[in-house]
């Protein structure tokens, strides 16, 4: 059963829309409506809207929109239920008893269960006769006691059916295991541990709830790392290892490593500050995490060829966060666990020096160019100072990029006005290149290729546009019901999605229902997403008597132009079949 509608009313009265959003975004008011940087994708000018008038907001630019309870879904990665609990417990409300499906949040709940059990089985596998190779290992790497039961590290022993069977005994059921990612579903129906064989590494989330496990093998066997699955509770592509950790470091800057040993070596060096991927490269959503609890990230990558490729994406994605970025290179190739294993009692103060040494962004880029010609050469300096430029034109600080100009310029005797002229020639380019690429987004919004919900919008954009209008014009009008069905039924709405909502806004409003309250619960993301950029589009703006007679043509002339095609193109059966059928209804 959904939630009553009164108690979302008074969920979301209590929960405002922007007091809630500005938790997690800097906003500022823009008329009545506030405007931010979008938290669910990187931008420099700010496209997420939220609109006071009705408690919703929207993104031009990654297309995200919703409802209060849609935000907190998208942000802290919860289903609809667990959204409402954490917005009700935020505002002191009760949940309503046995008045919802709860199917979605009790599973999570158990996954929950289920790996905080794994964590202590394998944990306590460490201490067992079968967990002497976990323990000899993580010993070897110089972690200290402390250091492993702070981190719950484990050992999964080469038995496939340890874990099973000791998730069984407390009561869990095979499904709830298999959907923990902790097991696989083998062809006769019987399941067996995912992890075996492997040091375990327990993945914590912000709110201390073991969410998944990484697990390494001890020999030269591949896959070396074996990462759990995305599940309910856990998104690889959303989270990062220790971050419960670095939040609660008592500075803004993050140290950004490639591997698990290399952000449990610095924390037991002191550097508690460290996190690190989960099995993939950096994402844009983990660098707008990381921008949530810090506002500089200094990168700490391998120095190999893969790690510079790495190096080149994060600088990207942590840009277009918005943080200030750093780049540091540890000695002889080695990577912070080696580094700071070889350095003992003095790895900290090591570590320390090459962190103040370290540069930024762009001197990394800089030099790493620069090793690519030979500045002797005045063909190579040409092309040295294009390829700078391309660099500094995608600074926005001017004062920035004069720093660099007047540095470059001495350092390959050229004019700093040259440099300068080929900047704004690339900054002609870029801007262009921008306003193209606008262009077509806009177009395909516009023409609706990029729908993802309305999938038939594309091939009928006319009708479609007008259907939209007339929606737009219900949630503004619900008193004006009587009229438009007078003139429209349901069957005239030629795209699935606009007669769905069609329907549903005109059942919303015969009982009395607010209209919106109950969208996240009742449509998807995806779908809450484009109901809301209906409700807040130009469509609402002008939902007055004059566009919605407009569109009600529209709709109608195109609703007669579909039916007499189907009577030209329809055989002599088809056509007496429907009479027969006009026959029938009339007598």
């Amino acid at each position: 059963m959904p939630l009553p509608d009164g108690f979302l009313q008074e969920l979301k009265l209590r929960n405002d829309m922007t007091e809630v959003a500005s938790s997690y975004v800097n906003l500022k008011r823009r008329g009545r409506n506030m405007v931010g940087l979008c938290p669910f994708h990187g931008e420099k000018t700010p496209s997420f809207n939220i609109y006071t008038e009705n408690g919703s907001f929207y993104c031009f630019g990654c297309g995200v929109g919703g409802d209060v309870i849609t935000f907190i879904m998208k942000i802290e990665n919860l289903d609809y239920i667990d959204a409402v609990k954490f917005l009700a417990q935020r505002a002191g409300l009760d949940m309503p008893e046995d008045s919802y499906d709860n199917s979605m949040s009790e599973l999570r709940k158990r996954i929950y269960e289920a790996n905080r059990e794994a964590a202590r089985f394998f944990y306590s596998q460490l201490y067992r006769p079968k967990g002497v190779n976990g323990l000899n290992y993580f010993r070897g790497r110089a972690l200290s006691e402390r250091t492993i039961r702070h981190f719950g590290l484990g050992y999964a022993d080469a038995d496939r059916y340890s874990l099973v069977n000791y998730l069984k005994s407390l009561g869990f059921k095979n499904n709830e295991i298999v959907q923990a990612n902790l097991a696989y579903q083998n062809k006769n129906g019987s399941i067996s541990d995912r992890f075996f064989d492997r040091v375990m590494f327990p993945i914590i989330d912000l709110r201390g709830n073991v969410i998944a496990f990484g697990g390494r093998i001890m020999t030269d066997a591949k896959p070396k790392y074996l990462n759990t699955s995305d599940t309910p509770v856990f998104k690889k592509s959303a989270n990062l290892f220790s971050l419960n950790n670095a939040k609660n470091s008592d500075t803004r800057t993050f140290i950004l490593c490639e591997g698990y040993m290399d952000v449990i070596a610095l924390n037991q060096a002191g550097f508690t500050n460290a996190v690190a991927t989960l099995g993939t490269a950096l994402t844009q959503e983990q660098a707008l995490l990381m921008k949530r609890y810090c506002d500089e990230v200094i990168i700490c990558y391998d120095s190999d060829e893969a790690g510079q490729k790495a190096t080149a994406r994060a600088i990207s994605l942590l840009r277009q966060a918005g943080l200030l970025i750093r780049v540091i290179s540890i000695p002889e190739g080695k990577d912070p666990d080696e580094f700071l294993r070889n350095k003992g009692e003095k790895g900290h103060d090591a570590f320390k020096n090459i962190i103040e040494s370290s540069g930024n962004d762009v001197e990394y880029r800089l030099s790493k160019l620069k090793t690519n010609y030979n500045l002797e050469l005045a063909e190579d300096r040409v092309g040295y100072l294009n390829e700078v430029v391309r660099i500094l034109a995608s600074l926005d600080n001017e004062i920035e990029q004069d720093v660099y100009i007047s540095k470059l310029a001495k350092e390959v005797s050229v004019s700093p006005d040259a440099i300068k002229h080929q900047l704004r020639k690339q900054n002609r380019r870029n801007y262009r290149e921008k306003r193209k690429e606008n262009f077509r987004a806009i177009q395909s919004n516009l023409n609706g290729r990029n729908d993802r919900v309305n999938t038939e919008r594309y091939k009928k954009p006319r009708i479609a546009i007008a259907e939209e209008g007339v929606i737009a014009y219900l949630i503004k009008n619900p008193d004006k019901l009587s009229y438009v069905e007078n003139e429209l039924t349901e069957d005239k709405f030629q795209t699935e999605f606009n007669r769905k909502l069609y329907v549903y806004f005109s059942n919303r409003i015969k009982s009395g229902d607010d209209l919106l309250s109950a969208v996240s619960g009742e449509f998807t993301p995806d779908e809450t997403a484009k109901i809301y950029s209906i409700a807040n589009s130009d469509f609402s703006k002008m939902a007055n008597d004059k566009t919605l007679r407009e569109n009600i043509d529209v709709i109608n002339d195109e609703y007669t132009k579909l039916k007499t095609a189907d009577v030209s193109s329809a055989s002599y059966d088809d056509i007496k079949e429907r009479l027969k059928k006009l026959r029938d209804q009339h007598q």
